[in-house]
């Protein structure tokens, strides 16, 4: 760290806002999803839809104009205007955080741009990251859209894209603030490269089925552990036809996938801490390889302890940081064990 450069001190410190900004966008997210807050809102202006309502009669306005899609209609035709603003409150706070991660990301972007702080290398990298920052904004309405339709649910798969898409831009800001905090690491391991580089996509694939857990709500089902109401294969886990569409679609199925594959990035870390033990590692490689083992740990205590409970609210959103904070330790040792070119 004693290499950072002067001059990329103050790109840092706006990249690590970005990854603190997204880490707080995905809490409110979660807590917008597990209140049943995210279809209070049914349209999307980009611009006007940061003005909430500022008197009784916008209130009605906007109540009136939820009344006509499926969720009032099919789940909380007993709501009232106090209730509409309940739910309203959590999906506008997060529809303004977006705008101003927005904000965050463009403006000091040009600035840095128009004072050529860039290198070409930085200049492609953010540009990317604008990008994916506009990408996301476009899969929350795509996701929400989905819910306005037929049916009072957003598409799991729909959730998915947009919870994984978070993420997938946190884990690139972090990757390249690092990259400015290191800037001549002289540290990697080929080995555990190898082993993080496999271990991230497992992390990723175990998100993309906790998103699908919460779209499709199964984990109110099978509130048991280690079993499934007394069966390590509940019969329901199959019963769809055809029989891949289980572990898309299907409650039991997919939550089964969940609560198996936390076993196998359980266990791949614990292999990538033992195998760690037969290097001579320095203090920065040791603190990650460490931290990734406490992380995980805490967050399969977390993910049973939040089953077993029925998914309280709290508890379900601590589980989704527990699993931002996994992704972000893993795309640390991947950054510290991999070979500077």
């Amino acid at each position: 760290m004693q290499n950072i450069r002067r001059e990329n001190i103050s790109i840092i410190l706006w990249l690590f806002s970005g990854c603190f900004l997204i880490f707080t966008m995905v809490i409110v997210g979660g807590v917008t999803r597990l209140t049943g807050s995210g279809l209070s809102m049914v349209d999307w202006k980009l611009f006007m839809g940061a003005i909430p309502p500022l008197n009784h009669q916008e209130w009605i306005d906007a109540f009136e104009q939820y009344k006509q899609y499926p969720e009032f209609k099919e789940r909380n035709f007993m709501f009232s205007l106090s209730d509409f603003k309940n739910i309203f409150f959590w999906e506008y706070i997060h529809r303004l955080l977006g705008r101003f991660i927005g904000l965050v990301f463009i403006i000091p972007y040009l600035y840095f741009l128009i004072r050529k702080r860039f290198t070409k290398k930085l200049i492609f990298q953010t540009t990317i990251l604008l990008f994916m920052g506009a990408t996301q904004g476009f899969l929350g309405w795509w996701m929400v859209k989905s819910g306005l339709v037929n049916n009072p649910d957003v598409s799991h798969i729909r959730l998915a894209t947009h919870l994984t898409t978070a993420f997938l831009t946190f884990s690139y800001t972090f990757w390249i603030a690092l990259s400015l905090v290191f800037p001549k690491k002289e540290f990697s391991n080929i080995t555990l490269y190898k082993i993080s580089f496999i271990l991230i996509f497992l992390v990723l694939i175990q998100i993309i089925y906790g998103a699908f857990v919460a779209g499709l709500d199964a984990g109110k089902i099978y509130n048991t552990w280690p079993k499934m109401h007394g069966d390590w294969i509940a019969e329901s886990v199959y019963a769809m036809t055809p029989f891949w569409d289980n572990f898309i679609n299907g409650l039991a199925g997919v939550q089964f996938i969940h609560r198996t594959f936390a076993y196998l990035v359980f266990g791949f870390i614990v292999f990538l801490f033992v195998k760690s033990k037969k290097f001579n590692l320095n203090k920065i490689e040791r603190i990650g390889v460490n931290t990734l083992l406490i992380t995980v740990f805490i967050q399969m205590v977390l993910g049973v302890i939040t089953l077993v409970l029925g998914v309280p609210v709290w508890l379900g959103v601590i589980h989704q940081l527990g699993a931002f904070i996994l992704l972000a330790s893993t795309v640390f040792c991947l950054f510290i064990f991999k070979e500077t070119r």
